[in-house]
């Protein structure tokens, strides 16, 4: 009775998981990603981000913008304003705003919004007041007073590519002449330096500013090893405490010290700003009402006479976060800009980790085979230390009936039986921690590879067999007859091939561990796998096609090592036999009583 008690409770707390993991995956992490922005069907709730009414810079010190209409704007007709400078590169395509200096319009040439060939490319900054708003913005804040949005600059040329840098320019009622000169790289990088000539008969007061203003809504999901949000090195320390509901609940943040760069960050994008010299006046991030974000830089004010000059210069990324592009960069004097990635504590074994996945694609082909190989490779470095793990547990499994002996002898005196038994291990040339400390150096290394696979842009996209796209669940869902059936499968019950594999082979690697439990211990371990069949099947198809040939390897190594050290089933087989008769000898006196 007891036992089905029991079993029935562990199969209703199986139920409460699987429901609730479902439930909880897509009310903390709904689904999200930057898309191309689509006509908009209700009004904005906000103005544009730095021009709207109440709003003000990420620096509390900068007035406000002039104001612009407030509601929604048309993608395409925004994109077909005349003002527009084109931006064409190897990776990059888009334009620059003259209507208040807004890069606005950026597209990654190289990834596809979806795995469908003709779904365009990933759209990453929108114009300000569209449904996807994310874009960055040049000015100046003279005398007190910003510069309006409205402004239209001066282009002195039609596109801005690798070899030809455009000028922006405007000259104010009072003789200032302002101008930013923008560059750009073959990469992701924009460089941007302000300029001011006073040409006026008074000296002017003038503060340079650069800030990104983004919408929330087509953010990524901010999860435990993904961080989504904001994101900035100041003092050498990487700030990336808080996403984007963190950041509307305090208002602001100001992290202390310089700051070496600041931006948002996606899962696979990033926006960031890297300050030059000159001293900052403020930096950091700001809610602005809404689901609208902005972090930003203020230059400190400088006072220029009558015919002397300003000038100011800032980077600006927009692009994808690969790591080598990432680190080409960071080598080049931005202080840790490869932590934009969430590599988390073991970035020194992630990151040759992920050289050797990218060495192995290039090698077979096909991602997933080198995600295969890449874990066979690492199970096999591990091996010498499973082995190992092993043979100390071999070595205690034998030593065990003079350990009961000794426990016997001394039940009654335990220092003498502590004494004893160390003693033992020492003659027998065991050691108890043995067994654990190879557990202990696995975990980090598999939990890195965990992480490499989920934080790759490499395996976006990417196919295998069946699959479409590694960095996305098996598509192939059973209850629908792998898509055959014209319906969608609820999130929870959505179980592909590779899940149900994942809960085979781990079913057999428990059932080929000989360990001996209690009988409620042995129902839970039943169920183990089935329950993770259903928590794992969301996850992306990658990580799936590592757990699997991990477990396949799994099932080889125990086959192999158990047969090199048969006296740890023996032992095992005489415990179960021990458990089994003691539970036979409790119910025949619970039955009697």
């Amino acid at each position: 009775m007891d036992n089905q008690r029991n079993l029935l409770l562990a199969v209703a707390l199986s139920a409460m998981l699987i429901f609730g993991w479902d439930l909880a995956m897509r009310t903390f992490y709904p689904e999200a990603a930057i898309s191309v922005p689509t006509e908009q069907t209700e009004p904005a709730a906000q103005a544009s981000a730095g021009s709207a009414p109440g709003t003000t810079t990420v620096a509390g010190d900068l007035p406000e913008g002039a104001s612009v209409p407030v509601g929604p704007v048309d993608m395409s007709a925004a994109l077909a304003d005349p003002n527009r400078v084109v931006i064409d590169t190897p990776k990059l395509a888009g334009s620059i705003n003259l209507v208040g200096a807004q890069v606005d319009d950026i597209v990654l040439k190289n990834y596809r919004q979806s795995v469908e060939k003709d779904s365009g490319p990933v759209r990453l900054f929108a114009p300000a007041r569209t449904e996807d708003q994310y874009f960055a913005q040049f000015g100046f804040v003279v005398g007190a007073q910003r510069m309006a949005d409205t402004i239209v600059w001066e282009a002195s040329g039609e596109k801005l590519t690798p070899g030809t840098p455009v000028t922006l320019t405007h000259t104010d009622e009072a003789g200032l002449t302002y101008s930013i000169v923008m560059t750009i790289d073959d990469e992701y990088m924009i460089s941007a330096t302000q300029s001011v000539a006073n040409a006026s008969e008074a000296a002017a007061i003038v503060q340079p500013f650069t800030l990104i203003d983004r919408t929330s809504k087509n953010a990524s999901p901010d999860e435990f090893i993904v961080h989504s949000g904001p994101i900035g090195v100041f003092d050498d320390t990487l700030q990336d405490s808080n996403n984007y509901e963190e950041l509307a609940e305090i208002g602001r943040d100001m992290p202390g010290g310089t700051a070496d760069w600041l931006g948002f960050t996606d899962r696979y994008w990033l926006s960031a700003l890297v300050p030059g010299e000159g001293e900052t006046a403020s930096a950091g991030f700001r809610a602005l009402g809404g689901d609208l974000y902005r972090s930003g830089i203020t230059y400190q004010a400088q006072t220029i006479p009558a015919g002397g000059s300003l000038t100011q210069s800032t980077q600006l990324f927009a692009g994808a976060k690969k790591s080598t592009v990432l680190d080409k960069y960071e080598d080049s004097g931005i202080t840790y800009f490869g932590k934009a990635i969430s590599w988390g504590w073991f970035e020194f074994i992630e990151k040759p980790f992920l050289w050797l996945l990218r060495t192995l694609n290039g090698l077979v082909g096909n991602f997933g085979v080198a995600i295969i190989l890449l874990t066979v490779i690492v199970r096999g470095l591990m091996f010498p230390i499973a082995q190992k793990q092993f043979a100390s547990m071999a070595g205690m499994k034998a030593v065990q009936p003079k350990m009961k002996a000794i426990q016997e002898r001394y039940k009654d005196d335990k220092p003498q039986q502590q004494q004893e038994i160390m003693k033992l291990y020492k003659e027998e040339g065991v050691n108890p921690l043995a067994g654990c400390l190879p557990i202990l150096i696995q975990i980090p290394i598999f939990f890195a590879l965990y992480k490499v696979l989920m934080l790759a842009i490499e395996m976006r996209h990417e196919p295998f067999l069946y699959i479409s796209d590694l960095s996305a669940p098996d598509p192939a869902t059973i209850l629908n007859l792998f898509g055959l059936l014209p319906f969608e499968v609820p999130g929870f019950l959505g179980i592909g091939v590779l899940a149900v594999l994942l809960g085979v082979t781990m079913w057999l690697t428990f059932k080929l561990n000989p360990s001996a439990m209690d009988p409620m211990q042995q129902q839970i371990f039943n169920l183990m796998p089935w329950i993770l069949m259903f928590v794992m099947a969301p996850f992306a198809a990658g990580l799936l096609i590592y757990w699997v040939t991990s477990n396949l390897l799994t099932l080889a190594q125990q086959s192999y090592l158990y047969s090199k050290h048969p006296a740890l089933k023996a032992q095992a087989k005489k415990d179960k036999e021990e458990m089994a008769k003691k539970k036979a000898a409790e119910d025949e006196a619970k039955g009697k009583a």
